[in-house]
């Protein structure tokens, strides 16, 4: 509970800041807030299960694990913003500050224990995201993106909404406890459609927010029309938000999983589909990127589908594997882009990386370790993430998924590789990109806690 305290105080401070004569404060005064709110977090640790907020927010290991993993992802993200300063436009005071009230939301939805609280955290987080999407108010894909964003946002939302009505219709609460119950006593001659109904409708609004086919429409489009530091946001910490929510909404009512598995399976194959195929064909490393985000939606959800005793183990270490690959990825393509700008846009095209290894081998390998994390090569933490998944399913006896997602994993090696070939193998412009000491120490942090995790991957289950 610390940290929603914390952050929300936090964000207003940071509004008020803005109103200082120097934007320089901003950005150190930022990563101390959200220093401060990761160290509270774990105050707790070992000591829960406690219920705060009416019995509405659970706190407990699993809780403080998943604020942990956002909280070290919204560090680094906010440490390579460098301050907005790009923009002439840009308001990094309001910027900041949505950033902090957004993760309260992402802490609500990690913690609800009543699907108020759920709401209440994936509106906070949605909205916050609909305005930094469009927050380059020049550029008409920016605009266009959160257009898209919002309107299809809001129509998840009315199937969110709807799902927890029924649910609340068939069961006379909102509170998981009384729900697992009902599910738990629910026999089959006196089953509940509507209750059936209000799950399947909740699910669709949570599988929007974490880009599951096929409701993944809004990804890539939004994905490379926001700003790309917010893109990183995005598929970070609202990823890991969604399957944090999804997996405590699936354990409580696992009662009935001969109900919901065969749905979140047939879904979880789609996605690992649409994303896998879909990146192939894609020109704009971006893009390739909100693929690849779609597709790893896919390998978590196989962990929802087998829902065994390491699942929970696996969605956490899964999540900070892609976490830390992905914001270690956007920030080499935030630097490069940059400085192979065309006609004042940034250049995300594969490219742009051409003969990056020449004059910029630090960049060059830590986009590479990024890509073999995400491919799941071994020795990374991406390969030991899809292990416990496909671990998991096996342990549940649904080895078809599995193979599927093996023979994905293998189509995703051909587009991660093609961005490793253009900096290693393909000539280009060899200018020397300026890297500012902190952005350089964040991108080895990440690349370094990649490798460790992948060769000592039980350092982090003796963490957890």
């Amino acid at each position: 509970m610390y940290p929603i305290i914390l952050l929300s105080v936090f964000g207003v401070v940071t509004l008020f800041l803005g109103f200082s004569k120097s934007k320089n404060i901003l950005l150190p005064s930022t990563l101390l807030f959200l220093a401060i709110a990761l160290g509270s977090n774990f105050i707790e640790w070992g000591k829960g299960p406690f219920l705060y907020f009416y019995d509405m927010l659970r706190v407990d290991n699993l809780t403080l694990a998943f604020n942990g993993i956002v909280l070290i992802s919204a560090f680094m993200i906010a440490a390579i913003s460098g301050g907005f300063q790009d923009n002439a436009d840009s308001e990094p005071a309001e910027y900041y500050g949505l950033m902090l009230f957004s993760l309260v939301g992402a802490i609500m939805m990690i913690g609800f224990d009543h699907l108020i609280m759920l709401f209440i955290g994936v509106e906070i987080l949605s909205v916050a995201m609909y305005v930094l999407t469009g927050s380059n108010k020049r550029n008409l894909r920016s605009n266009e993106a959160a257009l898209k964003y919002f309107l299809m946002g809001a129509f998840a939302t009315g199937f969110m909404l709807f799902g927890m009505t029924l649910l609340y219709g068939a069961t006379g609460s909102f509170q998981l406890v009384a729900i697992q119950g009902f599910a738990s006593n629910m026999s089959v001659a006196s089953q509940s459609y509507i209750f059936y109904a209000g799950l399947l409708l909740l699910l669709i609004g949570m599988l929007f927010k974490v880009s599951a086919a096929p409701f993944h429409f809004w990804t890539p489009d939004v994905y490379e029309g926001a700003p790309t530091i917010f893109t990183t946001f995005m598929s970070t910490i609202v990823k890991t938000a969604g399957f944090a929510a999804l997996f405590r909404l699936l354990n409580h009512t696992f009662a009935i999983y001969n109900f919901w598995w065969i749905v979140i399976a047939v879904i979880a194959v789609l996605t690992l589909l649409v994303g896998n195929i879909g990146a192939t064909s894609q020109n704009s490393f971006k893009r390739m990127l909100a693929y690849s985000g779609i597709s790893h939606a896919g390998y978590l959800l196989i962990a929802l589908t087998a829902l065994t005793k390491p699942t929970q183990n696996a969605i956490i270490f899964y999540s900070l594997a892609y976490s830390l690959s992905t914001i270690a990825a956007f920030g080499v393509l935030m630097l490069v882009s940059k400085e192979k700008a065309i006609e004042g846009q940034p250049n995300e095209r594969y490219e742009a990386f051409n003969g990056l290894a020449k004059q910029n081998p630090l960049l060059a390998f830590v986009l590479a370790v990024s890509m073999l994390s995400l491919a799941g090569i071994p020795l990374t933490a991406g390969f030991w993430g899809k292990f416990f998944i496909f671990t998991s399913a096996a342990e549940r006896g649904i080895i078809w998924i599995a193979v599927i997602a093996v023979l994905m994993s293998t189509v995703g090696i051909y587009y991660y590789f093609r961005v490793i070939i253009s900096s290693y193998f393909k000539e280009g412009d060899t200018v020397r990109i300026r890297v500012a000491p902190f952005y350089q120490i964040i991108l080895v942090l990440a690349t370094f806690l990649t490798i460790l995790f992948g060769l000592a991957p039980g350092i982090f289950e003796k963490l957890i």
